[in-house]
């Protein structure tokens, strides 16, 4: 059996269409019910103002607002349940509160699904030698036009109250993977002290129905990762992430964290891991209990020519595709795949043309949503350790480790 015979679904995978769970009532807005579970993964259904999500699932990322080259049809044909926004980005450009004049993000939009959005934290955290971190927040300087400005714990959730974001991240200290343990230990220290002040302001500052999310920081440490998640896990937050992942430490190591960390945090409330994103890497979070999990990957590849599929990763620049005729996928139904053909993907990118970005891109969301409900309907049929099984064959033998 080939491999993509092999990891068909059980049903049709795509989010929040085809794999709602019969006779379940509606929810209140922060609201999350674990459906099934095997071993430490689980399937579950979070509720927020604008619609349920169901889990685990893949986030794309819409930094400025959007996903590049895809508008909100695009994205809910190819079952996307949720996206992320940036609040540093959207904060600034075009403003959170001319954000709030259009009527918040969703009717600027034109997205009637959930939103999350970053605090934009790890974006200052990144402007090497345009910041100053002290315990009270962060002072930087924009890579826009460089003028001054100051993010605090209160800031970022002010920012996120204008954009009317379903999900709010918390401001935490990001430190780089190959930190020292005194500079991760700092940041874990000031992250916590964030979280508080946070959690005590987050009634205040958010309207009801946006639900708040606390980062675990950690590295890939275990016991500062065990400390830290002990030092949040009774604050006032709707969910909890893991943060500080994907930031450049051996990929083994950060599954093993995802895996000795994931199953410890809260049972109740959603595990989010930020911005991991390759096939493998979300084989481990579901498998170590996360339930949400974003990456830029599928997205960022499609526009530099690299397209994925059950049959590992494909290059479309390369010249033997330049007169084939089939579609990326033969056997996948995105609306890429049923309609064009290799040789004019090939021909598009080859001559800049935009087309290409967007159809490549519904191409890559479509498997990333694919690839995670196999998983999720799998854990709601009983059968995921086979599926399991499957999928992490495709993964040795399609996928390496840095993919």
């Amino acid at each position: 059996m080939s491999a993509t015979e092999n990891t068909r679904p059980i049903c049709h995978p795509r989010d929040g269409i085809a794999c709602e769970t019969p006779g379940l009532a509606l929810g209140r807005p922060g609201q999350f019910d674990v459906l099934a579970s095997e071993g430490n993964a689980r399937t579950g259904r979070l509720w927020t103002a604008h619609g349920p999500i169901d889990t685990p699932c893949f986030m794309p990322v819409g930094t400025y607002g959007a996903v590049k080259g895809l508008d909100p049809r695009d994205l809910e044909e190819v079952g996307s349940q949720i996206i992320l926004g940036n609040s540093y980005h959207l904060g600034h450009r075009p403003g959170g509160d001319r954000v709030r004049e259009f009527g918040g993000l969703h009717k600027m939009m034109g997205w009637r699904r959930p939103i999350l959005t970053d605090s934009g934290g790890y974006q200052v955290f990144s402007l090497r030698g345009l910041q100053k971190i002290d315990d009270e927040g962060v002072g930087y300087r924009t890579h826009f036009d460089g003028s001054a400005h100051r993010m605090t714990p209160r800031s970022v959730l002010e920012t996120q109250a204008r954009l009317g974001s379903d999900i709010c991240m918390i401001l935490d200290h990001c430190p780089p993977g190959d930190a020292d343990l005194n500079l991760m230990r700092q940041a874990m220290d000031r992250t916590s002290r964030w979280a508080r002040q946070a959690a005590e302001m987050r009634r205040e500052v958010l309207a009801p129905e946006q639900l708040c999310f606390g980062i675990v920081q950690g590295g890939t440490n275990l016991q500062l990762r065990r400390e830290h998640l002990a030092t949040l896990a009774d604050l006032d937050f709707d969910g909890f992430a893991l943060g500080g992942l994907s930031v450049g430490e051996p990929i083994p190591e950060m599954h093993a964290t995802m895996a000795e960390i994931g199953p410890l945090m809260p049972t109740a409330k959603p595990r989010y891991v930020m911005g991991i994103g390759t096939p493998a890497d979300l084989l481990a979070a579901v498998h170590s209990g996360v339930d949400m999990f974003d990456c830029v990957m599928p997205t960022r590849h499609a526009r530099n020519g690299q397209l994925f599929t059950f049959h590992g990763r494909m290059n479309i620049r390369r010249s033997e595709f330049r007169r084939d005729t089939r579609p990326v996928d033969e056997s996948c139904a995105c609306p890429v795949c049923q309609k064009f053909t290799r040789a004019y993907l090939r021909h598009l990118h080859e001559c800049h043309d935009p087309l290409y970005g967007r159809l490549a891109t519904i191409h890559n969301l479509y498997f990333f949503h694919e690839w995670v409900g196999l998983m999720r309907n799998a854990l709601r049929a009983g059968t995921f350790a086979a599926r399991y099984q499957e999928l992490a064959r495709v993964i040795s033998e399609f996928y390496p480790a840095k993919s």
